[in-house]
């Protein structure tokens, strides 16, 4: 028996001295030597990669806010706290009539790895403010007097609720996503609670995972919501059967209630939004690790029906990942998409909201704002700030670089006050930002700035299926198909 406990503390002995080495390894090697904003733009600079089995790793520690301190605001604005006392506020939505909802939330119990790698990461994920349990709550924040500060806050809804992230709402119904499931209820904005049971379920979704919010967005007109969904893994680590259904977007008809996979390849989906000059769809997506402090640049991207982005086999349209075993599918990189916008490489994009009538004054009027919640595995520490990403009037974004408009929450000494996680606009057209790790919620706004004026759409003509293509080679001046449709019979053609 002595012996027996003697070798079991041998072994645990190991496993702690491999777990120390681990993390003193990744703290102390494999720094960047190039500044972040290198990774982002239209046109980042991609770095040869080098697979890591550990990655480099910059730990902020949150700390909070002491009473007197606050973000530093862009030039011509004013940051000032809409509420605080959260416990892990992340998403938001701002309803109809004012009211602001907010998801305390965070990972679903037993979703780390085991092992080794369970326990770095579970060190690595308290030490960042990630490790504690779910609240599983939503709260109602409502500013009834137009002061700026929420003087009303209260729970909302916590039955059913398991890791809630995203939330939609239209015509008397609100869409709520748990890590697992899409519900629907009935509501009418004013009210202060959400009693009774869901309407219905609208979707089984793929449990837990590495990546486990599940954001929703609404179609223009009310009729189909779309459910993004991130990967299990970094890269398919577990096999392609423990993706499925994941690193993708999933369109719901609101009337029939069936499904279909409107995009896929995106490692991590998050913010979600309609482009105000196009109409198009964008999201905010998060890249993979573990190829170096510089490798991959997070994005921002439109997502046509049908998009493919190429997560796990390829990044950047055409960059192949080596690491990964799993067979691609058959001219898949033909039809892989280059995203539109390199946000930086790690620095962890989650919240997106596009300018549109806002208030923040001169030089916000068309663009979006994303949430930078901020790296953990690259150092010098990435991220850690709100920045805008100015569009032209066709709808596409400009060839500079993330312009910062909150910054201040990572501090000189390693330590960070708090993580920008989602952004919302409230009734007047201020910015909400959640700050996840302090349980604040910060209101952005240009002083005496009356609202922008709204964008106006840019209309273009969209690309038409083939007709008939004349062939001047061919004698008889027959038609020649080369794929898409005949208006003639309407029939897809090979």
């Amino acid at each position: 028996m002595r012996s027996f406990f003697k070798k079991a503390a041998l072994v645990l002995l190991a496993v702690v001295l491999v777990a120390v080495g681990v993390i003193f390894w990744g703290l102390h090697a494999n720094s960047s030597d190039l500044p972040s904003d290198a990774t982002a733009g239209r046109d980042p600079q991609l770095v040869e990669p080098s697979a890591q089995w550990i990655p480099s790793i910059a730990l902020a520690k949150p700390v909070g806010w002491q009473a007197n301190e606050a973000p530093q605001a862009a030039k011509g604005l004013t940051v000032a706290r809409f509420t605080e006392g959260l416990d892990h506020p992340r998403t938001m939505l701002t309803l109809p009539n004012g009211d602001v909802l907010v998801a305390e939330t965070n990972a679903p119990a037993g979703n780390k790895p085991k092992g080794v790698v369970g326990t770095v990461m579970g060190f690595m994920m308290s030490r960042v403010g990630a490790g504690d349990p779910s609240p599983d709550k939503i709260v109602l924040l409502r500013d009834a007097d137009g002061d700026g500060k929420a003087e009303l806050k209260t729970t909302f809804r916590s039955a059913d609720m398991h890791s809630p992230s995203g939330m939609a709402y239209a015509n008397g119904r609100l869409y709520i996503a748990n890590h697992d499931a899409v519900l629907e209820f009935a509501f009418l904005p004013g009210a202060t609670t959400l009693p009774g049971k869901p309407v219905r379920k609208l979707m089984d979704l793929p449990a837990g995972g590495n990546h486990w919010m599940r954001n929703l967005l609404l179609s223009q007109d009310g009729k189909h919501l779309y459910v993004a969904v991130g990967s299990a893994s970094n890269i398919a680590d577990n096999g392609m059967e423990a993706e499925t259904g994941r690193a993708a977007i999933w369109e719901i008809d609101l009337d029939t209630g069936r499904r279909r996979q409107f995009a896929a390849g995106m490692r991590n989906p998050n913010g979600l939004g309609w482009n105000p000059s196009t109409g198009e769809m964008w999201a905010t997506v998060q890249e993979r690790d573990m190829l170096g402090p510089d490798l991959v640049p997070d994005y921002f991207t439109n997502v046509p029906v049908g998009a493919q982005y190429g997560w796990p086999w390829v990044y950047w349209k055409n960059v192949f990942d080596d690491r990964v075993e799993w067979p691609m599918e058959s001219y898949m990189i033909e039809y892989t998409r280059k995203p539109e916008y390199a946000m930086g490489a790690h620095v962890s994009v989650l919240g997106m909201v596009f300018a549109n009538g806002n208030r923040l004054g001169k030089g916000y009027e068309n663009g979006a704002f994303i949430a930078r919640h901020g790296s953990w595995n690259r150092r010098p520490a990435a991220g850690y700030d709100v920045v805008f990403v100015p569009f032209d009037a066709r709808g596409n974004p400009r060839n500079v670089k993330p312009q910062p408009v909150l910054t201040g929450f990572l501090k000189s000494d390693g330590d960070t006050h708090g993580r920008p996680t989602w952004l919302a606009w409230d009734k007047v057209g201020a910015l909400l930002v959640s700050d996840d790790t302090a349980g604040v919620i910060w209101r952005v706004i240009a002083p005496g700035a009356a609202p922008s004026a709204p964008i106006k759409p840019f209309m273009t003509e969209h690309l038409k299926p083939l007709e008939e293509i004349k062939d001047p080679t061919n004698p008889t001046n027959a038609p020649t198909m080369t794929g898409g449709f005949r208006k003639e019979d309407d029939k897809l053609l090979p």
